[in-house]
């Protein structure tokens, strides 16, 4: 018999306490063994109850999320996801890049029935973030791979070079995808557009932040923008993202999701639709994710000539989505996380 996952609630509000709790007691095998009213009371029952996971609000009195992220992570690493209202999108990124583990927006700032609409997402996070990896989660905030326009393949002859870049991600991925877009700090021949599972609004938000970091010009994609060298287009929440080439000219396209496509933005309908417009000039990477979402598109992408790497395991918060993509054949090398932008660049050159 498995011993049942045990999770501290801590928000603010009563309300939004006994409500999450109502909702992951539902779970079969989980078991709510306290919560807290703000960061203070959270890291003394952190230490007294060891929980296996914790629910985290982010804006509370005394001390808030931010603070109860820094000390827990240095002192007792626990898997965190954070419930946060969609005002406080900007600080979502900043928990994750303090080692929360993942994010559920609530549906109201304000307390109200509305918050029991999370129920779903609750649920499927909790269970794919329980057993996670701390090392992991803590190793990826401090990367800083090696990555330079520089870089050439040692046998260039052998490999056709590539010039777009479509990159798929779920749980671990902002992070990771902010380690390897703020490596690059030089002008590239490459054009990128991302795939992350992300609910609507919060892309906007990431996609600024990503911008802030790198040389490249990163933004939300609209449909019409031009994919262009030197600029990464970021999937709208929700939405999925497509390409379509007039002349010489490629566009993006924002769609609805087709009704029951369970992983959105669909990393699968982003590669197969690229691998169409890009042929042999597409590289394909899956980083960290629950699921299988990508693993389709890499078959796609090599059926058309392209190329594609995975995320190693080593370095995977969760090794879904790359296990998947690995286990299809056809990906042309599995690369841990500091190694992945230096080796796009070196297939980017010939």
């Amino acid at each position: 018999m498995t011993s049942p996952l045990r999770i501290l609630v801590i928000d603010d509000s009563a309300f939004n306490r006994r409500t999450i709790a109502k909702m992951l007691e539902a779970i079969p095998g989980v078991e709510v063994v306290g919560d807290a009213c703000d960061g203070e009371e959270g890291l003394r029952k952190v230490f007294d109850l060891q929980p296996d996971l914790v629910t985290l609000d982010l804006a509370m009195p005394r001390m808030d999320g931010f603070g109860f992220l820094r000390i827990v992570m240095e002192q007792r690493p626990t898997p965190v996801i954070v419930v946060s209202a969609l005002a406080e999108d900007e600080n979502v990124f900043k928990a994750l890049e303090l080692g929360a583990v993942e994010f559920i927006p609530k549906p109201s700032a304000r307390v109200s029935p509305e918050l029991v609409k999370i129920r779903e997402d609750l649920v499927q996070k909790v269970l794919q973030v329980a057993r996670t990896d701390l090392r992991k989660v803590l190793t990826r905030t401090m990367v800083k791979p090696p990555c330079s326009a520089g870089t050439r393949l040692a046998n260039s002859s052998a490999r056709q070079a590539i010039s777009h870049v479509v990159i798929g991600a779920s749980t671990g991925g902002p992070p990771a995808l902010q380690a390897i877009f703020s490596a690059i700090q030089e002008p590239v021949p490459i054009a990128f557009a991302v795939s992350q599972h992300m609910p609507p609004v919060f892309t906007r938000a990431f996609a600024e932040r990503l911008n802030k970091y790198s040389h490249l010009e990163i933004a939300e994609a609209k449909s019409g923008d031009l994919l262009l060298p030197g600029r990464v287009l970021v999937a709208p929440g929700g939405r999925n993202l497509v390409f379509t080439r007039v002349g010489d000219e490629v566009s993006v396209q924002v769609v609805e999701p087709r009704e029951g496509q369970r992983y959105v933005p669909s990393v699968d309908a982003m590669f197969t639709s690229a691998a169409e417009v890009f042929g042999a000039d597409l590289l394909g990477v899956v980083l960290t994710g629950m699921g299988n979402d990508g693993a389709q598109g890499v078959l796609d992408i090599k059926k058309a000539g392209g190329q594609a790497l995975a995320e190693a395991e080593e370095t995977s918060v969760v090794f879904g989505m790359p296990k998947e993509a690995i286990a299809t054949g056809k990906v042309d090398k599995v690369v841990p996380l500091p190694l992945i932008c230096s080796e796009i660049l070196r297939r980017c050159y010939n």
